[in-house]
């Protein structure tokens, strides 16, 4: 008897470090495989984005550095940081091709930023000067994720998902999506405002979150999400 096929989940990558190595956090990668699902790294030097989405069924879209602002018509600002113009040319175009296709996608921090930005959106270069600090995002001294609670609208898919609408995210960011793109719903806000999830109006499984699921690897209800996207990928998609 053969065995069941699992679904291949291609994740985007860091760029190159001083040594000249691509790399990524494993926790994506953990939590891949504990969903069932096999991970793939995709890193940003692949000359033919759109030909990926013919080896994955599934595809996030990873944290990390910033996005160049020439992409979305915006400002410099003192605090933007590992911006890559390799990497972003590369998301940006497997995003497009992605949102056209009927790939189950899940976009995480800087992923949810590169869906935006591929739909036409502009971002917020520095939250704290639109929302200031009654919510932190992420802490500066030293930098590292923090604890904060969101609100997910009842009626969206990520909702039925995580089975909760108010939850504690673990989040680690400084910028975020101004506004909602043509094409998608915010489903999901801070205390603050601040618009924390995104789901695709036409795409049948297209996700992203502003806070990093990953990072919460003991906690069920963000196991969920990394659960359903493995699921959709295996041609579970009728069930959302």
């Amino acid at each position: 008897m053969s065995e069941q096929r699992l679904p291949v989940i291609g994740i985007t990558t860091y760029s190159r470090n001083e040594a000249g190595e691509f790399y990524l956090p494993g926790a994506y990668i953990d939590a891949v495989q504990l969903a069932g699902g096999i991970p793939i790294l995709l890193p940003p030097n692949q000359p033919a984005p759109k030909q990926l989405l013919a080896i994955v069924d599934g595809l996030i879209f990873s944290g990390g550095g910033d996005i160049d602002p020439q992409h979305y018509n915006g400002e410099h600002h003192s605090s933007i940081y590992l911006v890559d113009a390799e990497r972003d040319e590369f998301e940006l175009a497997l995003a497009k091709a992605s949102i056209a296709s009927r790939i189950p996608v899940l976009g995480i921090c800087r992923g949810m930023q590169i869906l935006s930005v591929a739909s036409g959106a502009r971002l917020i270069t520095h939250v704290p000067d639109v929302y200031g600090e009654t919510i932190n995002h992420r802490l500066d001294h030293p930098r590292r994720p923090i604890p904060h609670d969101v609100q997910v609208q009842p009626n969206s898919r990520l909702a039925s998902i995580l089975g909760k609408t108010d939850i504690t995210v673990v989040s680690w960011h400084h910028q975020a999506v101004k506004g909602v793109p043509d094409g998608w719903t915010a489903i999901a806000q801070a205390e603050d405002g601040l618009v924390e999830a995104l789901e695709h109006q036409q795409h049948p499984w297209l996700l992203a979150v502003q806070w990093h699921p990953e990072l919460s690897p003991d906690d069920p209800v963000h196991q969920r999400l990394f659960q359903a996207l493995v699921e959709a990928a295996g041609g579970g998609m009728e069930k959302f």
